[in-house]
C-alpha cells in the first residue's frame, strides 16, 4: 500500500507522446492529489481515462495563470495536495507552472518535483551532439524579424568551445527557422532536428543545417512539433569558429608572418585570414582591440 501523500504542490511530469512513459510515483500522485491543475482539461483527461484515475481537475494556463493560481495557493495553504500538469512533458518548461511554484515557496509550500519525460532532454540524449554543455532556449519569437535577431545575438555570444543549444519549434514555422539559422550560422552549421518524439513516427533528421532543411523542404507536408538542437560554433572576442589559442596567438602570427616574408601588415593579415577561414577585417578588429587591451 503507498504512503498518504503529503500537503504540498507537486509538478508532474507527463508522457510527450507515449503512455507507457508514465511513472509508478506519478500515478500515484495523480490518485491521492485532491485536485489536478491542466493545462488543458480536455487533453489531462485523456491520460486519466487511460489509467482509471478520477481526480477532479482544474484548467490551469497561461490566461488565468494569475488569479486561478492565486484560487490554488489559498487552497495549498489550507493543506490541499495539488498536482500540476501540462498537456505534455514537465510544467514550467515553456508551459505554465514557474509563477505557480514561485508563489508557493513565498507562501513557505511545499513543491515536490515529480520526475518523468521531458522532450529537450530526450533530444539531446539521442541527438549525437555534445551534452556536456548545453543551453535550452525554449520557443524562438514567432515574428521574423524578432526571431531573426534573436539567433544574430545567439551568434554573437563569446564561447570558447561549441555548445548545443536546444529550442521547440512549430512545424509550420520550422522551414522560416531553418532558413535564418543558415543565414546567420552558415550552411555548414550541424544541426539535429527531432520531431514526434516517443511516438510511433519519431525521427531524428542529423545533419548540417542546409542539408536538413532541404530535406524537409522536399516533404508534402510536415507534421509533429521539434525540438532543434544545434551546435553552436566556438566564437572568441566576435570571431566564430576560433579556438582561444588561435585568437592568443594573432599578434604572434602576424608579426611571424611580417618577419618571415617580409610583409606589411596589412598584407600579413590578409594571408592570415585565409590560413583561418576567417574574414580580413574581423582579424583586424581584434587585433585593435588585444592592443587596446594592453594599453
Amino acid at each position: 500500500m503507498s504512503e498518504e501523500l503529503a500537503p504540498g504542490l507537486y509538478l508532474v511530469a507527463t508522457p510527450i507522446g507515449n503512455l507507457g512513459d508514465i511513472t509508478l510515483r506519478a500515478l500515484e500522485v495523480l490518485k491521492q492529489a485532491d485536485r489536478i491543475a491542466c493545462e488543458d482539461t480536455r487533453q489531462t483527461q485523456k491520460l486519466l481515462n487511460h489509467f482509471a484515475i478520477s481526480t477532479p481537475t482544474t484548467s490551469y494556463h497561461r490566461h488565468n495563470e494569475r488569479q486561478r493560481g492565486a484560487e490554488l495557493i489559498d487552497a495549498l495553504k489550507s493543506g490541499a495536495r495539488i498536482a500540476v500538469v501540462s498537456d505534455a512533458g514537465m510544467p514550467g518548461i515553456s508551459d505554465p507552472g514557474s509563477w505557480l511554484v514561485e508563489a508557493a515557496i513565498a507562501a513557505g509550500i511545499a513543491v515536490i518535483p515529480i520526475p518523468g519525460a521531458n522532450a529537450a532532454l530526450s533530444a539531446l540524449i539521442a541527438s549525437g551532439l555534445p551534452t556536456e554543455q548545453f543551453h535550452f532556449l525554449g520557443f524562438l519569437p514567432e515574428k521574423a524579424g524578432a526571431r531573426r535577431t534573436r539567433l544574430e545575438e545567439l551568434a554573437a555570444v563569446p564561447r570558447e568551445s561549441a555548445e548545443t543549444v536546444i529550442f521547440y519549434e512549430a512545424p509550420h514555422r520550422i522551414a522560416d527557422t531553418l532558413g535564418d539559422l543558415e543565414s546567420v550560422f552558415g550552411p555548414a552549421l550541424r544541426i539535429v532536428a527531432a520531431r514526434e518524439l516517443t511516438k510511433l513516427h519519431e525521427e531524428f533528421l542529423r545533419g548540417t543545417v542546409a542539408e536538413v532543411r532541404r530535406e524537409l523542404a522536399a516533404r508534402d507536408r510536415i507534421r509533429g512539433e521539434f525540438v532543434l538542437l544545434i551546435e553552436a560554433p566556438a566564437k572568441i572576442m566576435g570571431i566564430p569558429g576560433l579556438a582561444s589559442e588561435t585568437w592568443e596567438n594573432i599578434s604572434t602570427k602576424v608579426a611571424r608572418l611580417q618577419s618571415e616574408s617580409g610583409l606589411d601588415e596589412k598584407e600579413a593579415l590578409k594571408r592570415l585570414a585565409r590560413e583561418l577561414g576567417q574574414s580580413k577585417s574581423e582579424l583586424y578588429r581584434e587585433l585593435q582591440r588585444e592592443r587596446a587591451r594592453r594599453k
